[in-house]
């Protein structure tokens, strides 16, 4: 859901520093502010973007991760579902090899 927030702050901060350049042109003030927020309002955006596909992409991981971790009343029990977690991402990830892929705590 984080993504989602980060999507729509960043267009919000594109569509801001876009509209400032024509108000900073008309007092003849720099415009570079506004345009290092074109810059890394279109940096966020992407990112954005890459993350909320990400997260959409694995939906049905994470949902199953979630709902046991609700079920999980022990530290074994959490980490059997990290564990569980890991393995189903590595089966939808096909360029993971083995073991690469670790979590250091659970997501």
């Amino acid at each position: 859901m984080l993504p989602m927030a980060g999507l729509v702050m960043s267009v919000f901060a594109l569509v801001v520093s876009i509209r400032a350049i024509p108000a900073l042109r008309s007092v003849s003030k720099p415009i570079g502010t506004a345009v290092a927020g074109i810059a890394i309002a279109s940096a966020a955006l992407l990112f954005s973007i890459m993350a909320s596909a990400f997260q959409f992409y694995l939906r049905d991981e994470l949902s199953a991760y979630e709902e046991c971790r609700r079920g999980a009343s022990t530290v074994t029990a959490q980490d059997e579902c990290l564990n569980r977690l890991e393995d189903s991402m590595r089966k939808k990830l096909p360029f993971v090899e083995p073991g690469q892929l670790r979590f250091p705590f659970g997501p």
